[in-house]
Parts: structure tokens; C-alpha cells; sequence
């Protein structure tokens, strides 16, 4: 399927095909490689600085040199000089950031329709290089498309492949489809999934001996976890048992409040409450934050320092639930009419069977009660990086009208109205992710010896994370004209140089054609005309 997309989309541009570069958007990689004349942010935590020239070879960072000042003509003598074979990239005046590590995806899924292709695209539109792949379509397809991913055979950031605990496939069973109910069951299948060649596990709760066990069977493996602590088994499970017992990271927030009661062990569930009623899960979500322990409290404090003590890893994906704070910002998002899919929107309408599409009956009561919850969330997590802690940056897209992407910026302006300087987010969205996922001696910063994966574009994005989006961001000119500044320049991969711009179009592409064969217009809900 992919080999039939990549035939198609490079022989529709005839004479663009290198023996590198697999499509109309990639150049690359070269035996050598100058960015010129750009603003540094590194992702350390580092202001920027500039102009730098960035030498790349083979796909490594060989120099880092500043090359001038401010407002001063550069000496060209001074600069990394061209080798023969090589190619530069004149970025003068440009922002050079570390590529984006999106730690919660999920490549897209039947239910919403949507491609790999389309996904990829959008991430890597938006300078997401690096995905953290937390349970999907299954083990074999993911690791099909991390090896495609990893030979650049297709476009595709690279990923980081984490199996639903007790996932099995027609080549990974090694429990003849029995659900795990032993402790012994559970180490079997957390040894199974290391030899299929998993990095990880996404964990969703279980009995408290299976999760000790499996979690302890996988920490000695030396591979990585995350958790959605959901509400069928927090009670007798919640992030402090999971963080003692040897879990990397957590996911959202579930199990983090619960944590933090104080004059409770379960959350204040109606009587009358459903877990099968999205209805009931969410709107009930909004009101737990309100029922942990106060903000600096002595036992908000305790479950701080322990999970601090642990060196444990948090994972917020603020954006997943921000339209249930504001439904109608979340829906009428102006991307939606280009870059989201048919299939994809229909799936996030009012639903009484699809996860992640919209609630039955949402409204003012339900949005303040979010509101509250999101300022006390927040508080923890901007506390928690304060302290010293490991915040990263996961979008979760592909639910509740979250698109590939476009999630992944407006996190980072989540994160900004958490507390989080720019420069703190930046670091969260690179070297944080990379340290999280023990990669940090080849991802998450610029320095020599180091991957060359990179974001550029041409505005600020410290002054505004609204450049970083595809569609840009909105500004009035000295002469009165309204314009879109910004959308990721380019996109830079294992050392192959992406027209950020280029994927988005193409992605623009594949939404008309699948509108076109539909006769499909975007509509909102209940509106029939």
C-alpha cells in the first residue's frame, strides 16, 4: 500500500526523483549539509542565538558555529566551507529548533479512516520527527512502518513502538488469546512482546499483582511504559503504585487525583454513573481534580516528591480534552475544513458507541466544571517542572476534533497557559521526550554528534507558537493587509530536508479527492442543511 503511494506521488512529479529522496517534499540526505545563517533554539533550555551556521554529515551534527552578530555583515571566509557533494540551506534570519517528539500518538485508526500516510504527513507538516507509538492497530503494523520509517523508504517521523498490554496478533500470541490473569501470564506476554521487538508497553490498569509483575518483568527487560490509568481499576491502582513498581510515564491525568485523595479512596461516582456512558465518563472527569487534595496541601506535596524521588515522567496531553472546556473552539477549529477527513469528522460526532467522538449533551455547566479542573491539573504539572520534574509534550490525536499536527502546537500553547515559559516548552517538546525515551544521546538537542532532526521557520516562535501551525498565524501589517505569517518552513528528518509546506498540500490533496468521491461537505452538528 505504501509502495503503491510512494510510486505515485514521486511519478507525478517527474524529474524530481533523486536516488534519495523519496518524493516530491524529501532532499536528502547528502553527504553533507549546511543550514546557514539561522537562530539557534536548542532545546536545552538555552535563549536563542544567532546566526549559526549547522554542519551536518551523514546525518550527524559535526559543527555548531556562530558565524556573526546582530546587524553586522558576515564574514563568508569565517563560515563552514561547501564540500564537493554537499548542499546548503540558506535560512538567514530563520528559527532552528530540535525535531518535535510527539509522546502520545496513535497512527491513525479504522474507526476514524485515517491513512498513515495522511497522519505522517500532518505530524511531519508541523515538525514532528520523532512519535511515541502508544497502542494502535497492533504490533505488526506499527513495526512494519518504524522499519519503513527508519530506512526513509516512507515519510514518516521515526517511532517508538509501545503495545497495549495484553495486545496479541497472528504472529505474536503467545497466550492462545487468553486474557492475562495470572502474574505468570502476565511476565510470559511482557517477554513475548520484547522479542517481537516492542520498545514498550501502554498500560490501561489491571489487577494490582498483574500490573506489579508485568511492570516489574518489563523494567528488567529495560524497556518502557506508559499508563492511561483508567477508571475500571484506579481504585486499587493509581500513579504512586505504578510509579513504585517501575512505570516510565503516566498518561492525561487519570489515577494523578486519585493519588491525591485525602478523605477518600474512589472518586465521587453518581449512583446512577455508567462507565459505558461517555456521557457519564466525562462529564464526571470534570469534577475529580476537585475532589484531590488542595494545591501545596502536606499530602499534594508527599505524592509531588515521591514521583519526583522516582524520576518519574509526565505526560499531560492538555489539548485531548480541551473541548470539554470549550466544545465550540475545539469544533470550529479552522483547519478542519481543509486537513480533517470525511471519515475522521464524522467520527467525532455525538456518539452513543465511538470513543473520542462527542458527548450527548454538552453545555455551560459542564464547561466550568472542566475549567476548574484544567487550573488545578495545571497547577500540579507547571509545580511539578518547577521542582525539577520531567513534563514532555503528547498530542493523542484522532479524537475529539483534535487533528494530527495541529494538536500537537496548540498543546505547547496549553502548556504556555500552564505556566511554562517558552523556552521550558520548547525543552519539554525535545530533549525532555528524548531523555524520557532514553534517547538522549541522539535526539532532543542540537550538539555535535547528534541526530539532524530539525524544525525551521521563519517566524518567532517564542513569540507566538501560532506561527508553528499550517495555517499560520493572523497579522495586520504596517500597510493595513491582513496576511498569514508563518507554517513550519521545513522539516528536517535523518538529514532529509522536508518542504513542511509541500506535505500539507499534499494532505489538503487527499481531503478533496476524498470529499470529491462522496460529494461531502463539512457540516456541524444537527445542522442538516
Amino acid at each position: 500500500m505504501f509502495k503503491q503511494i510512494l510510486l505515485a506521488t514521486v511519478f507525478s512529479f517527474v524529474g524530481l526523483l533523486t536516488i534519495h529522496a523519496q518524493s516530491l517534499e524529501g532532499d536528502g540526505p547528502h553527504s553533507q549539509l549546511i543550514i546557514r545563517g539561522v537562530m539557534l533554539i536548542n532545546g536545552n533550555g538555552a535563549p536563542p542565538q544567532g546566526p549559526i551556521d549547522i554542519v551536518v554529515e551523514n546525518n550527524i551534527i559535526k559543527d555548531i558555529k556562530v558565524v556573526g552578530y546582530p546587524g553586522v555583515a558576515i564574514d563568508d571566509s569565517k563560515r563552514p566551507q561547501l564540500k564537493t557533494g554537499g548542499k546548503e540551506l540558506d535560512c538567514t534570519g530563520m528559527y532552528l529548533m530540535p525535531g518535535f517528539i510527539d509522546m502520545h500518538t496513535h497512527i491513525g485508526g479504522d474507526a476514524q479512516g485515517a491513512d498513515p500516510d495522511y497522519v505522517f504527513k500532518l505530524w511531519m507538516a508541523h515538525g514532528v520527527t520523532t512519535v511515541r507509538e502508544v497502542a494502535g492497530r497492533g504490533i505488526d503494523v506499527t513495526l512494519d512502518l518504524k522499519r519503513k520509517s527508519e530506512r526513509n523508504e516512507i515519510i514518516a517521523p521515526r517511532i517508538i513502538s509501545y503495545t497495549a498490554f495484553g495486545q496479541t496478533s497472528k504472529s505474536f500470541n503467545p497466550l492462545n488469546d487468553i486474557p492475562i490473569s495470572t502474574p505468570d501470564q502476565a511476565r510470559e506476554w511482557v517477554r513475548a512482546n520484547a522479542k517481537k521487538g516492542a520498545d514498550g508497553i501502554k498500560f490501561f490498569g489491571a489487577e494490582p499483582a498483574i500490573m506489579a509483575a508485568a511492570l516489574d518483568e518489563n523494567k528488567k527487560l529495560g524497556l518502557g511504559s506508559a499508563c492511561h490509568h483508567a477508571q475500571m481499576s484506579v481504585a486499587r491502582w493509581n500513579v504512586l503504585h505504578s510509579a513504585r513498581a517501575g512505570l516510565t510515564s503516566m498518561e492525561h491525568w487519570y489515577g494523578l487525583p486519585e493519588a491525591l485523595f485525602d478523605d477518600r479512596t474512589v472518586q465521587d461516582f453518581p449512583l446512577d454513573y455508567n462507565y459505558q456512558n461517555e456521557q457519564h465518563r466525562f462529564e464526571n472527569a470534570g469534577k475529580l481534580w476537585a475532589q484531590a487534595a488542595e494545591p501545596y496541601s502536606e499530602h499534594w506535596n508527599n505524592v509531588m516528591n515521591e514521583l519526583l524521588a522516582l524520576d518519574f515522567t509526565m505526560d499531560p496531553t492538555f489539548n485531548i480534552y480541551e473541548a470539554s472546556r470549550d466544545l465550540q473552539r475545539a469544533r470550529r477549529a479552522e483547519w478542519h475544513e481543509e486537513y480533517t477527513l470525511p471519515s475522521l469528522w464524522e467520527f467525532y460526532q455525538p456518539s452513543k458507541v465511538s470513543h473520542g467522538s462527542y458527548w450527548h449533551d454538552w453545555g455551560t455547566e459542564q464547561e466550568v466544571q472542566w475549567k476548574k479542573n484544567y487550573n488545578l491539573w495545571m497547577t500540579f504539572i507547571n509545580e511539578y517542572k518547577n521542582r525539577g520534574g520531567r513534563v514532555t509534550t503528547g498530542s493523542d490525536s484522532g479524537f475529539i476534533f483534535q487533528l494530527y499536527g495541529f494538536a500537537y502546537i496548540r498543546e505547547l500553547e496549553l502548556m504556555r497557559e500552564a505556566g511554562f515559559h517558552p523556552l521550558e516548552i520548547i525543552q519539554s517538546a525535545t530533549l525532555n521526550g528524548a531523555e524520557a525515551l532514553g534517547l538522549d544521546d541522539k535526539l532532543g538537542s542540537v550538539t555535535i554528534g547528534k541526530l539532524a532532526d530539525f524544525v525551521i521557520v521563519e517566524e518567532n516562535p517564542l513569540q507566538n507558537f501560532k506561527v508553528l501551525y499550517g495555517t499560520g498565524a493572523v497579522k495586520l501589517t504596517d500597510d493595513n493587509e491582513v496576511v498569514r505569517i508563518g507554517g513550519v518552513k521545513y522539516t528536517i528528518k535523518d538529514g532529509i530536508i522536508y518542504d513542511s509546506k509541500a506535505l500539507l498540500a499534499d494532505v489538503k490533496r487527499q481531503v478533496d479527492e476524498a470529499k470529491a468521491k462522496d460529494n461531502y461537505t463539512i457540516k456541524q452538528p444537527g445542522i442538516k442543511n
